[in-house]
């Protein structure tokens, strides 16, 4: 019998535990070495944020689904990885930490045949002074908890709106490389709903800010698509939406520091400039989880399988060369490691070869742009490829990974909707196809016009809370599970 360990329990390593045990059965061990109790549907962390959903309608306990398809399941965190073995053996195995009440901070190993990393990002607040719900200035809705704080500090600022004060509201990005502009984007436009059902929008000042070149770049170089029968940008679209609901914008922003009520931030041209704020929801950087890897004598060599920022080297393009230079054929399209055959990255684990949108410094060499991003819908679409390219693997069928599952040659769809009745709300909803835009196939704009479109309206904010109900269920492991698309 072999065994296919997981580090992470995510949406890319959930997906990839699911399907590695349906497509391998009984004769092999999947096992999941996650540090979280239970799993959670992030996009709808949002409505959590806004108090509209509770944090059980977007968990739910790992334990009995894992015992119940038969995956092995270790609430721990991972430390290291020793993919030579050690001293004593030439067995592949990791060493990880149990966050588990009963065993509280043990350490124990467990080998492994083939290694899938999906641990996701380390929430780098600490990468900004003063940034996060913690030990700092601002909310966040990166983790259930989390949302709820922000919920309840969004409701004391919308009642002192109601007591006849204006609010300054602030949300974005609060690093000057952070991603995931899309979330921060759907909460934005969740806060503003609210406040306009509380009675209180005339009396809230809302405002964005991104280390986005151009407002609607998302990290992925903005887009261009169809609406209405018409092609325009993201940055056009992005730019309407915030217009009509009287959102101002600064973009460029690098934010650095964040004291109470005040976040400091430098644009590219250098100059240093404050932005005061009443309640803030900035978005912070991501980074490894600080995964450590040593070699069988016990050597450090994590910076051989892990690039800088902590994320595992994959089946990419890592030289380094101009942006203009760097090519779609550059992205991974297996996401095994070069060094360690049967080790594999999947979602955000794995080191992207370069950034999507083109790196920006200020004349003071700050880098202010966004980071590559790897969530959601290509997250689970990797997870799943990898599963099983591992699985034919293990069962002999294969001696290396086949297909193409790059993201150049992958979509995404995103809808950003606001309210929770079944008339009362709306959405922007956007795809892009593929995620990485390919150039050469696709000339000028980089992607397929007849794929990438979006849209605003009452269907898409029905079609988000029927995704939110078909992944839970999914997730769950309930009858036809397998056919719902990532």
């Amino acid at each position: 019998m072999g065994r296919i360990v997981i580090l992470g329990g995510g949406v890319s390593g959930h997906t990839a535990a699911s399907f590695c045990k349906k497509w391998v059965g009984k004769k092999h061990e999947v096992v999941v070495i996650t540090p979280n109790s239970k799993w959670n549907w992030i996009p709808s962390n949002i409505w959590v944020g806004v108090g509209k959903m509770s944090t059980e309608q977007v968990t739910f306990e790992l334990a009995p689904i894992y015992k119940k398809q038969g995956i092995t399941y270790i609430q721990a965190k991972a430390l290291s990885l020793h993919p030579d073995g050690g001293l004593d053996s030439d067995s592949p195995y990791v060493t990880y930490e149990h966050t588990h009440k009963d065993k509280m901070g043990q350490q124990e190993t467990v080998t492994y045949d083939y290694m899938i990393n999906a641990t996701g990002p380390k929430l780098n607040f600490s990468a900004t002074e003063g940034l996060g719900p913690e030990h700092g200035h601002t909310v966040s809705v990166c983790t259930p908890q989390h949302a709820v704080h922000a919920s309840e500090e969004l409701k004391k600022v919308i009642e002192v709106m109601k007591s006849g004060k204006r609010q300054k509201i602030l949300i974005g990005t609060g690093h000057s490389s952070a991603t995931c502009q899309g979330a921060a984007f759907e909460y934005m436009f969740n806060v503003e709903h609210e406040l306009n059902e509380a009675g209180v929008r005339d009396m809230a000042d809302l405002k964005w800010i991104s280390n986005e070149f151009f407002l609607g770049d998302f990290g992925i170089a903005g887009l261009h698509l169809k609406k209405g029968g018409y092609v325009t940008s993201s940055k056009v679209f992005a730019e309407s939406l915030f217009a009509e609901r009287g959102i101002e914008w600064i973009v460029k922003a690098g934010v650095y520091k964040i004291e109470s009520g005040i976040v400091h931030y430098e644009n590219l041209d250098g100059q240093k400039k404050t932005e005061a704020f009443d309640f803030s929801m900035l978005i912070p950087s991501f980074s490894g989880v600080g995964l450590k890897a040593f070699d069988k004598s016990g050597a450090d060599m994590t910076e051989k399988i892990f690039a800088a920022n902590g994320f595992l080297k994959v089946d990419a393009d890592y030289t380094k060369k101009p942006f203009a230079e760097w090519r779609a054929a550059d992205w991974p399209k297996t996401y095994q490691n070069p060094t360690y055959k049967n080790l594999f990255a999947i979602g955000i684990a794995f080191a992207p070869p370069h950034a999507i949108s083109k790196p920006m410094q200020s004349t003071n060499g700050t880098n202010i742009s966004p980071a590559p991003p790897r969530t959601g819908m290509p997250s689970a679409m990797i997870g799943k490829a990898v599963a099983k390219t591992v699985t034919d693997m293990i069962k002999g069928k294969i001696t290396e990974p086949q297909g193409n599952h790059s993201m150049t040659e992958m979509g995404a769809a995103c809808v950003a909707s606001t309210g929770s009745g079944f008339f009362n709300g709306s959405a922007v909803a956007m795809t892009v196809f593929p995620v990485v835009p390919d150039y050469e196939k696709y000339p000028g704009v980089g992607r397929s016009l007849k794929y990438t479109f979006g849209e605003v309206g009452l269907a898409g904010h029905w079609i988000k809370h029927l995704l939110h109900h078909l992944f839970l269920h999914k997730a769950k492991f309930r009858p036809g599970w397998s056919f719902i698309p990532e």
